[in-house]
């Protein structure tokens, strides 16, 4: 029986010798034999399989990479050729390091080469609390116990220090701010001795070392060996290191000098010994010497504090000038500020009130009329002045200090007893009318300085208040004659009777007397100007005239006698401008003078403002402070007494004789 054919085969074709029949042209290719597919599933409708190209492939992958490679090659140029300068110059930042080389700040001394400000190394003490935390020392109170070790030391409470190293996630804070390299060295030597504590304990017993957090920052710190003394002349300087106040201010760049700069390689945070270091050293800054002395300027400075303080005054000063050179021997201010901690400071207290206040001087301003009067020609020392209790002028009756009988006085007595009504009459004989007074006078008035920089350039210096004769009002063109109507400031003040001690000739206040440079030579400071104010002749009568102030039983200046020593001088007592509300409220008293008045040597100027306890003339409360500061001064510099006697001046004259 024969078996059923299975319909998906498909008989092949017959071979003939091997090769396929030849196909006829014009005739159709039978189409491709087929197998049937599966049940229910439509066959493809596919032709004969082909194998594919790769070419395409190949010529796609060949672009990107040629476009890759032309990318490379652009940004190579780019990098080596175009921007190569800018690429090094970014490698050399992150490779060189640059550190600033801090310049010494130059030194500031007396006249005598003693050390008023000065610079030294500091150290700021610092801690890493996170190494006192309790899971790397294994102590639960090392905080507590690092506070007791360093609060004697460094003058901190142990309840702050305890608090500050008690944060275990920080890595930082401040303990104390510029301490001296003894605090340091000695944390130094007690964290040393607990760690050898520390090495030497047994295992079982272990003695972590509780300061081995505790680190310091070394810097330079600026110091002021004297305090408070001369603070008002010294100034201080900032957080920067810069000057921010006085002469640290004035004189900032010299001090400064210029930072240097070096420059090393580094890798990995370390400086690489082999490399190149670049280095430009730092310039040190000048040492300045000042005209004052430190020995008088302390003496100014005691005395005037404690009239201060006794007098329950605002504030005070005192000026000391060498007449011969119109150098500053003193320039001291109460109450004053120590510069080495200015956080402590009253705001009031900053800054050198002795050139920053403008007052009005009162009487010691008199010896200017007196200098015009005399120089004018329009009175001499005999002159007879009749002094009435009251004077009417303008729409103002003015009067002296006290009440009195009418007053029969020289010149000379108008002076000694310090007569505002005698003043006033003298001065009038200036000119033929009261304006022609009112410009002599004036003119007079700015030769001595009045109204005029000092030539000191001190930061905040006042010139004073002069105004124009022009401009005087009614009262003014009287009161200024006697010191009130106008303001000056102390060292004005005192430059005045300087120059009445030094023949008529004005010097120039200085306060610089030369400076040191890096190179160690000394340049001295330009030597100050010289003007003739009044002639020879005039200056040494108002000296003589001054001289009775202080020796005849009728002059207001008693208290400021010297024994063994002629005194020439005189006192002031002046209505004081409030700064607050612009009106009078309380005085200013004054004492100025020079000595030995027959060779005169030292000029001493002393100002209280407002003084509340006792008297408030000044003849009383700054005579003293004259006389104290007076003496010391003329023994410091070894002056010796004076060998001539006083000419002493008539005060007063007879009528009809």
């Amino acid at each position: 029986m024969t078996e059923p054919r299975d319909p998906r085969r498909v008989p092949r074709p017959a071979r003939s010798g091997g090769r396929p029949p030849a196909r006829r042209s014009g005739t159709a290719r039978p189409p491709a034999a087929r197998r049937p597919g599966p049940p229910g599933r439509p066959r493809p409708a596919t032709g004969p399989l082909r194998p594919v190209s790769p070419r395409p492939r190949l010529r796609l992958i060949a672009l990107a990479l040629t476009l890759v490679m032309f990318a490379f090659t652009v940004r190579l140029v780019q990098v080596q050729g175009v921007d190569a300068a800018a690429y090094a110059a970014k490698a050399n930042e992150n490779r060189y390091v640059p550190v600033k080389l801090a310049a010494e700040r130059g030194a500031i001394t007396d006249r005598n080469g003693v050390d008023l400000a000065t610079t030294v190394d500091a150290y700021d003490i610092t801690a890493d609390p996170s190494l006192l935390a309790p899971a790397k020392i294994k102590i639960t109170d090392a905080p507590a116990r690092a506070a007791a070790l360093l609060a004697p030391i460094l003058g901190e409470s142990r309840q702050t220090l305890a608090a500050k190293l008690d944060r275990p996630a920080s890595r930082y804070v401040l303990l104390a701010r510029q301490r001296t390299p003894q605090v340091w060295k000695r944390i130094k030597e007690l964290r040393g001795k607990l760690d050898a504590e520390a090495a030497a304990a047994p295992k079982s017993a272990p003695r972590p070392n509780v300061l081995v957090g505790i680190f310091a920052d070394k810097h330079s710190k600026r110091v002021y060996p004297g305090g408070d003394l001369a603070a008002g002349v010294l100034g201080f300087v900032n957080g920067q290191g810069r000057g921010a106040g006085g002469l640290e201010a004035q004189l900032d760049k010299e001090l400064a000098g210029k930072d240097g700069k070096l420059v090393y390689a580094q890798s990995g945070g370390r400086r690489v010994p082999t490399a190149d270091t670049q280095e430009h050293p730092a310039v040190p800054g000048s040492d300045v010497q000042l005209t004052l002395d430190r020995d008088i300027q302390w003496a100014a400075q005691q005395a005037i504090s404690e009239q201060v303080s006794r007098s329950r005054a605002d504030r005070g000063y005192v000026v000391v000038q060498d007449t011969r050179t119109g150098q500053i021997l003193a320039l001291a201010n109460a109450p004053g500020f120590d510069p080495n901690d200015i956080t402590r400071a009253s705001p009031e207290a900053l800054g050198n009130p002795a050139l920053t206040d403008a007052f009005e001087p009162g009487s010691t301003s008199k010896v200017m009329s007196m200098a015009a009067v005399l120089e004018e020609g329009a009175a001499t020392p005999y002159t007879r002045v009749t002094v009435p209790n009251r004077l009417h002028r303008g729409d103002r009756l003015f009067s002296d200090d006290v009440d009195h009988a009418t007053w029969h006085l020289t010149l000379n007595g108008v002076l000694a007893k310090s007569s505002n009504i005698g003043t006033i009459l003298a001065a009038g004989q200036l000119g033929a009318t009261q304006p022609q007074a009112n410009q002599v006078l004036y003119s007079y008035l700015r030769k001595f300085g009045i109204g005029r920089p000092t030539g000191l350039n001190f930061p905040g210096e006042t010139d004073g208040i002069l105004a124009k004769p022009q401009d005087w009002n009614t009262s003014q063109q009287y009161t200024i004659p006697f010191g009130q109507g106008l303001s000056l400031n102390a060292v004005q003040a005192a430059s005045v009777y300087s120059t009445i001690a030094n023949g008529g000739v004005r010097i120039a206040p200085t306060l610089v007397r030369g400076t040191t440079g890096p190179d160690g030579r000394y340049a001295p400071a330009p030597p100050p100007a010289r003007s003739r104010v009044v002639s020879e002749k005039t200056a040494t009568t108002l000296a003589a005239m001054l001289e009775s102030v202080v020796d005849d039983e009728e002059g207001t200046g008693a208290k400021a006698k010297i024994d063994g020593y002629r005194v020439g001088g005189k006192t002031g007592t002046s209505n004081r401008v409030d700064p607050k509300t612009g009106r009078y409220h309380g005085y200013t008293a004054s004492f100025a003078g020079f000595a030995p008045a027959d060779q005169p040597r030292v000029t001493v100027y002393c100002a209280i403002q407002n003084p509340t306890r006792g008297s408030y003339f000044g003849g009383q409360i700054c005579g003293p402070v004259f006389q104290r500061v007076m003496t010391f001064a003329l023994k410091s510099l070894q002056v010796p007494p004076t060998g001539t006697p006083s000419p002493r001046l008539p005060v007063t004259f007879t009528p009809g004789e």
